[in-house]
């Protein structure tokens, strides 16, 4: 039918022939999805589509619940009340079965006040199998008996289940909303090229080679830095865009190899513009999405500031439990493991002094794992009696472990736990104990939301493998204006103008202002270790660029899939992708990556260490 003859099916309510058309093919399998039938429902014949979630059989009555991604609907069937055809059609089919069912609505008996189609039931008048289903190797339920691996080879059905298509529903409206509010400041969306050049700063690359020029290869953007900037040197000052974006690194809880970000970039801006700006985008998402308002203004804090008060550059601020240097009155003393340690740090877990040796032992051993590191653990219990019970007594008087109360403020009832050693392991360590006495404490609650902005970030950290200076960022960074004179004398106290989001304790998002002038951006390069044939070789469009007016400019990424799973109160990313990777980096619905046959290999110009199948 041409776009023409849709006159004559405009829809009389809305005047929009495409609602018409949407109405008309609806209506071909399904009357109404299953979860907009209620009580003004009652008396009509409609006509559903979906998956047999359950089935309950009592012999003369029999009851179907109809599963799509809108809700679920109950049908009935009863002898005497519809045909033996239709009870017998209902008693045959099977979990999954993909079906129609024709019927009136009628009120429910007995109603179920946790589902909207819960007041009223179909009693079926035809029953249509459109497609039979094997018996699924895992429960479609909100609760089900499969384990992660088993539902991500079948991430398929695993989709079917409402948390997931709850998950996969919130990154939607994060979407939509995300697009409403940079059009609603003039942003312009501007897509930029997956196949790219390999660049050397950050994670590995993933590599693409290229058939038509044998011997070289594309990269897939670990994010479009470049590009965005040159947009900028472009005119285009107010650009973003949801992209897909690829690292091959180690995963965990909050990584993919491929994710998704919201990037942007602006010009002629500085950086309270960039704040402001993206804490706008964060207020709304969170208010469209959750209905959770921000009514002040996101704290901030400096980078120094938070490793000194929490051990990392994201920290988990819903929760006390600040670090409290103890070095003052905990040292010399003769006890070796404070006095030949450079930090003695506590934190304070509030009336926890009834903590038992065993629980406090498990924390020992807790703090020893390999992935925490620390040689031990002391505790300081502030005992009801205005007394303390140390595992160092020997050492230290009661008046020493009131000096260490005091520098804490504990009170009565309150557990100092103490580590200590070279100052950015005990940091680290210190962090890591933090937050499993929030998740043990019950601390830490997901649907509690605490934003921060951290900001003025070292520059550069030393690689003492490598012995040169790596940029904490990227190259791009610009360093803080005040600090420009430390750049040629003390490159590692040198502060970058970059900030980043964090809350809850993850890493929301990261940006800075860029390095626009030509001179500045070698004298980066050069202090990164780059010689200048590398530096035009990687980067040498971009420096060529800047030759042509490139205005002052910045910008930030939000790890998009991260956003969506701290919104969601969750710390895995996987149940907000559709289709995820595993710990392995493999799909194993699809049984991906996979080999390549010989043609294919030689077509590439390519030759494996590894023999193929």
């Amino acid at each position: 039918m041409g776009l023409s003859s849709w006159g004559k099916f405009i829809d009389s309510k809305t005047n929009n022939p495409f609602i018409f058309a949407i109405q008309i093919f609806k209506e071909m399998y399904r009357s109404h999805t299953c979860g907009e039938l209620n009580d003004s429902h009652i008396g009509q014949t409609v006509t559903i589509a979906g998956w047999t979630q359950t089935i309950r059989d009592k012999g003369n009555i029999i009851w179907v619940d109809v599963r799509d991604r809108y809700g679920i609907t109950q049908v009935v069937g009863e002898s005497g009340r519809v045909s033996e055809d239709i009870l017998n059609s209902l008693k045959g089919l099977g979990r999954e079965f993909v079906i129609q069912i024709k019927g009136e609505v009628v009120e429910r008996h007995s109603k179920n006040p946790d589902i909207p189609t819960g007041n009223i039931e179909i009693v079926a008048s035809e029953v249509t199998v459109l497609n039979k289903s094997e018996v699924p190797p895992f429960t479609i339920e909100d609760n089900t008996d499969g384990g992660e691996e088993l539902r991500l080879q079948y991430r398929y059905l695993d989709l079917r289940r409402k948390p997931v298509q709850d998950k996969l529903r919130l990154r939607h409206k994060v979407s939509v909303e995300t697009h409403k509010y940079f059009d609603s400041i003039d942003f312009m969306e501007v897509e930029t090229p997956y196949l790219i050049k390999s660049t050397p700063e950050g994670a590995r690359d993933f590599v693409v080679p290229s058939r038509m020029n044998p011997g070289e290869f594309y990269a897939l953007p670990q994010s479009p830095q470049t590009f965005k900037q040159l947009l900028m040197v472009s005119g285009y000052d107010r650009y973003y865009q949801i992209v897909k974006c690829f690292r091959d690194e180690d995963l965990r809880a909050d990584r993919q190899p491929e994710f998704t970000q919201i990037d942007c970039e602006m010009a002629f801006v500085d950086q309270e513009d960039i704040l402001n700006t993206f804490e706008g985008l964060v207020k709304h998402l969170f208010k469209e999405c959750r209905g959770v308002d921000f009514l002040e203004d996101f704290p901030r804090i400096t980078y120094s500031e938070a490793m000194e008060r929490f051990g990392s550059d994201k920290p988990d601020v819903r929760f006390e439990m600040e670090f409290v240097n103890l070095n003052d009155v905990a040292k010399g003393k003769g006890f070796g493991v404070f006095d030949n340690s450079e930090l003695v740090l506590a934190i304070n877990a509030k009336q926890c002094a009834g903590y038992t040796r065993k629980q406090l032992d498990k924390l020992v051993d807790w703090v020893k794992r390999p992935q925490i590191g620390a040689l031990g653990m002391i505790y300081c219990k502030c005992n009801e009696d205005g007394t303390f019970k140390s595992s160092v007594d020997k050492f230290f008087s009661q008046e020493d472990l009131a000096q260490w109360a005091e520098a804490a403020g504990a009170e009565k009832d309150d557990l100092l736990l103490v580590l200590s050693g070279e100052t950015d392991k005990v940091r680290s360590q210190m962090n890591e104990l933090r937050l499993h006495m929030g998740d043990e404490l019950g601390l830490r609650n997901p649907n509690e939301f605490a934003p921060l902005w951290v900001v003025d970030f070292p520059l550069l950290e030393w690689d003492e493998e490598t012995e040169r200076y790596h940029a904490m960022h990227h190259p791009f960074t610009s360093p803080k204006a005040e600090d420009f004179d430390l750049i040629k004398t003390d490159p590692g106290k040198v502060r970058a103008n970059a900030y980043d989001l964090a809350m809850n304790g993850v890493e929301l998002g990261g940006g800075s202002i860029r390095i626009h002038d030509k001179d500045l951006q070698a004298r980066m390069f050069e202090l990164l270790g780059f010689s200048d044939e590398e530096a035009e070789k990687q980067f040498g469009f971009l420096m060529n660029a800047f030759e042509y007016g490139a205005p002052p400019h910045g910008g930030i990424a939000f790890g998009f899939d991260r956003l969506v799973a701290t919104m969601g109160g969750s710390e895995s990313i996987r149940d907000y992708i559709a289709f995820p990777k595993n710990n392995s980096g493999r799909d194993v619905m699809i049984d991906s990556p996979a080999t390549l046959n010989e043609k294919q290999l030689a077509e590439l110009s390519i030759k494996t260490a590894i023999k193929q199948d």
